[in-house]
Parts: structure tokens; C-alpha cells; sequence
């Protein structure tokens, strides 16, 4: 009897290869770092409050409870007064190391095509003097289904989301100046 189950199980895999190859989304990383002339406490006194983003050019506002405390919350006001809105969720924050890690609790795939965001901002000495700036996240496309269309495919949402770091670490460079310059 054990040997038919097994046969038949092998049966039915054969006879529905498609079925065995079908699968839903993988979890996407992307990482983006910067170095800049400041020092590593220059810059975490201006990136280091999580409840202001304004280093950020595509942050209009933000709104928060709970400073920089486990559980604190944000809400990020993006282009304009009224503009699409993310919220998000501290839930890892070291002033000694310099880093804190967030997520996302609400936002519109429209405004950034990714769900089961999470993300983590870093600021380390370089050996050469000056800071070097990490954002790392990890995240799922904003369409959970197989067959996703272009703007919520794995593809859009790595471009999104460094495009958002990108942004904020340039910004940050162009604020304290290159290492060199």
C-alpha cells in the first residue's frame, strides 16, 4: 500500500510539471551606502531621529509619536502638504551603534510598490576619517500574486526602493561634502 502512494504521488508530479514550478514572490534586498567628509556623530545628529526625515528630499513632513523609543511611530508626508503619506514603525534603535531599523505599516503600492517592507540605516566611522552611510531593506513586490503586471513586479519595487535611498543618501553627500572634496 505504501509503495502505490508513492508511485501515485510521483504519477501526479510528472503529470503537472507547471504545478511543481509555480510559486509566489521572493523577498528582495537592496542595499545602498554613501561616504561623506563629516564625522559619523555629525551625521547621526541629523539622520538619527526617527521622527524626522526632513534630510530627505522627497519628505515633506513628518508627524510621529513616541521619539525614538521601541514601538515609536511616523507618519511621512511625501512631495507636498496633502501628498501621499508611508507609515511606518520603529522597532530596533541603538544611539551607540549608530543605527535604527523600521517598517512599513501602511502605504499605497501606487506610492511605493513593495509590501513586508523593513529597512535599516546605519552610520560607521571610515577608516580614513568621515562617515560611511548604509540603508539596507528587505521586502516582497507590491503584487503578491504570481504574474504580476510591470509596476508592481520584482523589478519595480528594487528600482523604487533605491530610488528612495539613493535620494536621501545623496542628499546627505551633498550636505556634508565627499570624503576628499
Amino acid at each position: 500500500m505504501k509503495r502505490r502512494t508513492i508511485l501515485g504521488a510521483v504519477c501526479v508530479a510528472l503529470a503537472m510539471p507547471g504545478l511543481a514550478l509555480a510559486h509566489g514572490p521572493t523577498r528582495q534586498k537592496v542595499t545602498v551606502t554613501a561616504e561623506v567628509a563629516a564625522s559619523p556623530d555629525e551625521v547621526w545628529s541629523v539622520i538619527g531621529n526617527f521622527q524626522d526625515m526632513s534630510w530627505h528630499p522627497a519628505v515633506f513632513s513628518s508627524t510621529g509619536e513616541n521619539g525614538d523609543e521601541i514601538d515609536a511611530t511616523r507618519v511621512l508626508t511625501l512631495l507636498e502638504e496633502g501628498g501621499p503619506t508611508i507609515s511606518e514603525i520603529l522597532y530596533k534603535y541603538s544611539d551607540e551603534k549608530m543605527s535604527y531599523s523600521y517598517r512599513i505599516t501602511e502605504v499605497l503600492v501606487e506610492v511605493l510598490p513593495v509590501t513586508n517592507y523593513s529597512s535599516h540605516l546605519t552610520v560607521k566611522p571610515r577608516d580614513d576619517g568621515g562617515a560611511q552611510i548604509e540603508w539596507r531593506g528587505a521586502f516582497y513586490r507590491g503584487y503578491p500574486n504570481n504574474d504580476p503586471p510591470p509596476e508592481l513586479n520584482d523589478e519595480a519595487a528594487i528600482a523604487a526602493v533605491t530610488g528612495v535611498y539613493q535620494a536621501g543618501l545623496d542628499a546627505l553627500v551633498e550636505r556634508f561634502g565627499a570624503p576628499g572634496s
